[in-house]
């Protein structure tokens, strides 16, 4: 019994050894493994930690950018931020205006020698061609930068593709990152490129139920003091102002810039089908502040109001036959307007008009974003914000949506921009008693412009 106990206990032992030994060859197995998975795993937290900061530093670069909307001339608005080989902020700027040194340069000037092996940050893919400055793909291959994360292409033939010149020189490039912020940013010159005319921002002040002034004609003031303010505000950062010859007419507005806004004054462009009908003593002819006088092309030898200038848009047209009443007769087309006052160097266009002024400039596909301050008052009746756009059905509805809505004093602000080609569900709709059936609507354009 006890030589059986012997080797019983003999047998266990050498269980447990071979187990132990298992046991041993599995653990090191495990190590062995996370050896090699730790380097796969510290390689993409860096990675995520990158992608983090670079993200951070474009969300700055676009608030630099942002601050200059409206005010670098023929420009781009840009902001840059410069990080160092371990991903801290070393240098940041902006462009001021056209001939000034570009976002890169300004941020790797304040960044120095510690922008070597770094990462440029850039709203707009750096140019590679020289104008009035340097490219902006030397200077970062110069400064020794390693990477260069940009937000959205340059869309131009003469200055793009610094992307491609950078990977040719060594430099890794990522494109793509925060666009659409990016793309906000730099709105009023990305229009300029792509759709080749100014970017138009609609403003309008009406209340709850949409009337811009009671039925007796009066509407000082709808809106409070400070949504007015706030008007002035997006004056400033807007290179003209539009109105039509029924708003001269009837409001006899200044359309400068005041209560307290600093700014250069914008230009002013009045559009009027028949400029003898403009009272030559309206304050938008005060001199003090650029004035065209946008009219149909027929006009082009027509005395201009003393402090106007006349602006001939072709081709030429002929006035109905029998105009309808309270109609200037003739038109002037949007959008051959827009592309005469980009050639005139105006990069962005704020339209206070009237109804029918905002209506053909809605119908002609020419609004790219509409500001409203919403009072809380109701009037039931009286002259409705917007004219007909020719459209019969929902089916044929402009679809908007909301970009932003904030209060101002008493008032509502609110920014919507266009959806371009929104389907509509093909809901069925129950017959109601006294209605027609609904139907397919289309949009009718305005094809001209009269004022």
């Amino acid at each position: 019994m006890d030589r059986q106990a012997e080797r019983g206990r003999q047998a266990e032992q050498t269980e447990q050894a071979e187990q132990s030994g298992q046991d041993g060859q599995a653990e090191q197995a495990g190590q062995d493994g996370q050896v090699e998975r730790k380097p796969a795993r510290e390689r993409a937290e860096r990675r995520t930690a990158r992608e983090q900061v670079e993200q951070r530093a474009m969300r700055r670069a676009v608030e630099l950018a942002a601050e200059r909307l409206g005010l670098t001339g023929a420009n781009p608005t840009v902001g840059c931020v410069v990080l160092d080989d371990r991903l801290r902020v070393v240098g940041e700027g902006s462009h001021r205006h056209d001939g000034e040194p570009h976002a890169e340069v300004v941020a790797l000037a304040a960044a120095g020698t510690r922008a070597r092996g770094g990462t440029a940050v850039v709203t707009l893919e750096p140019c590679a061609h020289t104008g009035r400055t340097g490219p902006c793909t030397e200077a970062l291959r110069a400064a020794g930068v390693a990477r260069v994360v940009y937000a959205v292409a340059d869309p131009t033939p003469r200055a793009g593709g610094g992307a491609a010149v950078l990977a040719a020189a060594g430099i890794a490039t990522e494109g793509g990152l925060l666009a659409a912020e990016a793309t906000r940013a730099n709105r009023y010159w990305l229009t300029n490129a792509t759709r080749l005319r100014p970017w138009v921002t609609w403003k309008f002040g009406a209340t709850l139920d949409g009337r811009i002034a009671a039925a007796d004609g009066s509407s000082r003031w709808i809106t409070s003091a400070a949504a007015r303010a706030d008007a002035h505000l997006l004056r400033a950062r807007h290179g003209a102002v539009l109105v039509g010859a029924g708003t001269v007419r009837t409001d006899d507005p200044h359309l400068g810039v005041r209560h307290g806004v600093a700014g250069p004054a914008p230009v002013r462009v009045v559009v009027a089908a028949d400029p003898s009908r403009l009272p030559a003593t309206a304050r938008v002819f005060d001199g003090s502040a650029r004035t065209l006088l946008a009219v149909p092309e027929r006009f082009a030898r027509a005395a201009a109001p003393p402090g106007a200038e006349l602006l001939p848009i072709g081709p030429p047209d002929s006035p109905p036959d029998d105009p309808p009443a309270g109609s200037d007769g003739g038109q002037v087309d949007p959008r051959a307007l827009l592309s005469a006052l980009l050639g005139l160097g105006i990069r962005s266009v704020l339209v206070e008009g009237g109804p029918r002024t905002a209506a053909r400039l809605l119908a002609a596909d020419c609004v790219d974003e509409a500001v409203g301050h919403l009072a809380p008052a109701l009037l039931g009746a009286g002259p409705a914000l917007l004219g007909d756009l020719g459209i019969a059905t929902i089916g044929g509805a402009l679809r908007w949506e909301f970009r932003a809505a904030e209060p101002v004093g008493p008032d509502l602000r609110v920014s919507v921009v266009p959806v371009p080609d929104l389907p509509v569900p093909d809901l069925p709709v129950p017959d109601l008693p006294g209605e027609g059936a609904p139907g397919e609507g289309a949009l009718v354009g305005a094809g001209g412009w009269t004022a």
